[in-house]
């Protein structure tokens, strides 16, 4: 006899746990999470100013009261206070902040939010999708929330290319500085350099705030640097550029260690992104000593932006003693003829930029080392893992190597492709990854820790040929 089958279990759910919010610097997250007055307040306010600023009459924000009272009209931004109903200009934005403990501003233009104690513009979630909702629908409201409308007949006039084209702004090339550089002779090895320089947002913004000034040095790289960003970000104009005062200066130079760059024919890019940088250093270093805790020996925006620490570790085998060596790199060369050839032996699998990664700082190395304790050579195990990133960090592929002939040491060229993400995590490279024994499927496990080494892929260089002739 048959029995009545049991009702299915409800599967259990879990109640969703609130995430850790996130801000557009912790200045801006003391703010808004000191109390819930100060929160409203601050969104409240700056909805407010992005309807002065989207739908009204741009001449009020761009008016400032003087010293004796009158408007003082100028073209260039002013800055709305998120803290209290006071429009100040740029000069005097920093009386105001120091006046009233007010910290936070608002462009007048484009409605971005500005933090006076990180001295730069901010990306806030938040306040950034309010602005984005504002400047495309007039609406603070998402498409959503909004009620449904019956759709309008369409206009055949407005569906006419001519008019689309007649009603249609083009954007600024100076938004986004695309523009080509003409080939002075076999120097497509410098122009690919330069165009990543001027697409590097760290140094287009040094640049663009006049950050080398007052130089009197002739044929200076540096002010050539700033030259060639004014004129891809400043100009309207698509045309091809030429580099001459890079070049000139280039070929000026009395660096030693780079002058067989010196000559029409075609060279490394990667040794001109070594000189280019060392000339930027030289010319922008002031001079004064680091500030306290700061990782670098230089103050110089090449610092800043492209140099990390190397911590080399190194194990005696006899008696486990380990001794610790710091280097600065401005970046990381990785080898590729071991991996090659395992390609070459019939591994089916692509070569990967983390595969390449994982050689170099995951895995050990035995080396022959004067132990200090032993007092003798020994055996030795070495790992190298990084213990400060950069802020843009570089990595080379070394696809060139030396095969022995008959007669002499040929060079030649490592073909074996290079698969490479949009989107990388350097944490388990890091020292403080080594010390977690972090691999990249756990980093689910560390979050915040995993997405402050993040890094975005920004540019490429690829080198196309043969070794003799080719192009970058």
């Amino acid at each position: 006899m048959a029995t009545p089958a049991s009702p299915p279990k409800t599967a259990k759910i879990n109640s969703p746990t609130a995430g850790k919010p996130m801000f557009g610097c912790e200045h801006l997250g003391r703010l808004l999470t000191s109390s819930q007055d100060n929160l409203n307040q601050s969104f409240g306010h700056y909805r407010l100013m992005l309807r002065k600023i989207f739908d009204s009459p741009t001449g009020p924000l761009q008016a400032t009261k003087d010293t004796n009272g009158s408007a003082s009209y100028t073209l260039t931004s002013n800055y709305l206070c998120l803290q209290c109903p006071t429009i100040v200009t740029e000069e005097d934005r920093i009386k105001h902040g120091t006046k009233k403990a007010h910290r936070f501003y608002v462009d007048s233009r484009t409605g971005y939010l500005y933090c006076q104690m990180c001295d730069d513009l901010i990306w806030d979630p938040t306040f950034e999708e309010l602005r984005i909702r504002k400047m495309g629908t007039a609406s603070f409201w998402s498409k959503r929330d909004r009620k449904r409308k019956y759709e309008e007949p369409a206009d055949p006039v407005k569906d006419d290319p001519k008019y689309i084209t007649s009603n249609t702004t083009t954007p600024s090339c100076r938004a986004n500085g695309l523009r080509g550089i003409y080939n002075a002779g076999a120097t497509c090895y410098q122009n690919v350099i330069l165009q990543c320089f001027l697409h590097n947002p760290l140094l287009r913004n040094f640049y663009l705030r006049d950050g080398h000034t007052n130089c009197n040095v002739p044929h200076c790289l540096s002010c050539a640097m700033d030259d060639i960003f004014q004129d891809f970000y400043a100009v309207e104009s698509t045309n091809g550029y030429t580099a001459a005062n890079i070049l000139s200066g280039f070929w000026i130079s009395d660096k030693k260690a780079f002058e067989n760059l010196v000559t029409t024919k075609e060279q490394d890019a990667h040794e001109f992104f070594q000189f280019l940088a060392e000339e930027l250093h030289e010319r922008n270093g002031d001079g004064k000593r680091p500030e306290v805790g700061s990782e670098h020996s230089c103050n110089c925006v090449i610092h800043q932006i492209f140099y990390g620490k190397m911590l080399t570790t190194t194990t005696c085998q006899k008696c486990n003693t380990s001794t610790d060596a710091v280097q600065s790199f401005l970046d990381l060369s990785l080898g590729l003829e071991s991996l090659s050839q395992k390609r070459k032996k019939g591994d089916p699998k692509p070569l990967t930029l983390r595969e390449c990664l994982d050689a170099e700082y995951i895995k050990s190395d035995k080396c022959e080392y004067r132990c200090q304790e032993c007092r003798t050579s020994q055996q030795a195990r070495r790992r190298t893992s990084i213990k400060c990133l950069p802020n843009v960090l570089a990595i080379h592929l070394k696809r060139f190597e030396f095969k022995h002939g008959r007669h002499e040491i040929a060079p030649s060229k490592i073909e074996t492709p290079v698969q490479f993400p949009l989107e990388m995590n350097m944490l388990p490279y890091t020292s403080k990854g080594r010390d977690l024994g972090l691999q990249n499927h756990q980093l689910h496990n560390y979050p915040e820790l995993a997405r402050a080494h993040e890094y975005d892929l920004v540019g490429v260089v690829v080198h196309v040929g043969s070794i003799d002739t080719a192009n970058p």
